[in-house]
């Protein structure tokens, strides 16, 4: 068994797919599927078993490939250390929500950096669990989670069982976000059944778990029509060409608003509030870039807040 092999094998588990896991690896199905057998064989032990959706570890096989992400953390932090150049300092590899006011500060913080410093940026928007699983895995440095307040005792068991650090960012109410040109923009006492009969956008990969699933269960609104979307661009695009939707966020930004010509709205009669969680491992000590990206982070939230 050797360090390639260890890495394919993550790799697969990643995926769930031998296939998945080989086109990303550059490398054809039966070369790979070769080395997982080899080291099956090495020990006597099957680690993947194959289910209808392609594969998944063995219960002895999830055992041994989380001692083997492990070994390669440590291993690439071993390279970075002997690296004459750092150049781990200049990358920065972050997950983190469908949020504004954290894509603000990433804006801010990009405009600040030195343009004589070449950095290398892996930045992504997804969901908690993702984001959770990129980190464990190595992908991310460290992550920002969002999730209502109603289910931070499972995050933080999860978090906890992962033997991560976590540092609460913001605990935020959630707001309705609409078009300037929306019928309710300027209604000054806003109520759940007013949106009754408005088109509720919903960022699709943020659906576990989502505000959406406890509010439904107290209005009227189970059969509201809904339009799920995957990028940031569309549910903006949306909001201003779909007059009568709307969408549940955390607190935009003045400069925000005025941008693509939104408001941003309480709803009186009910009230949900969410978390943006910082997490990393503990042993990971977060670079200049990573702090100086953090702290631009902590000014935005600073102005909204003083709102």
């Amino acid at each position: 068994m050797n360090l390639l092999q260890l890495k394919y094998m993550v790799e697969v588990e990643k995926t769930g797919s031998i296939t998945k896991a080989a086109a990303n690896l550059f490398m054809g199905q039966p070369n790979l599927s070769k080395a997982i057998k080899e080291v099956e064989n090495e020990y006597g032990t099957p680690i993947f078993k194959r289910i209808s959706k392609g594969v998944e570890p063995t219960e002895k096989g999830a055992a041994f490939l989380e001692c083997a992400k492990t070994i390669i953390q440590q291993l690439e932090k071993m390279e970075t250390i002997l690296k004459p150049d750092n150049s781990e300092l200049n990358t920065l590899k972050i997950a983190i929500p469908r949020a504004s006011y954290i894509a603000n500060a990433f804006s801010y913080f990009i405009n600040s950096i030195d343009r004589s410093q070449h950095i290398s940026v892996n930045f992504r928007e997804t969901n908690a669990l993702n984001s959770i699983n990129g980190v464990s895995d190595g992908e991310y440095n460290f992550a920002i989670i969002r999730f209502e307040e109603a289910y931070e005792d499972f995050f933080i068991s999860l978090l906890k069982d992962k033997e991560f650090y976590y540092e609460e960012i913001w605990n935020f109410p959630y707001l309705v976000l609409m078009a300037e040109n929306n019928a309710l923009a300027d209604k000054k006492d806003l109520v759940t059944s007013d949106l009754d009969n408005y088109i509720e956008i919903i960022q699709g990969d943020m659906t576990v778990p989502y505000l959406s699933t406890r509010y439904l269960k107290k209005t009227n609104a189970s059969d509201r029509s809904r339009i799920f979307v995957y990028d940031r661009g569309s549910q903006f695009d949306l909001l201003d060409s779909v007059p009568n939707s709307f969408m549940w966020v955390s607190p935009f930004t003045e400069e925000q608003l005025t941008h693509f010509r939104l408001v941003q709205k309480e709803c009186s009669d009910i009230v949900y509030r969410g978390k943006d969680l910082l997490i990393m491992p503990k042993h990971y000590k977060p670079t200049d870039l990573d702090k100086a990206f953090l702290e631009e982070i902590k000014k935005v939230k600073n102005v909204l807040t003083s709102l």
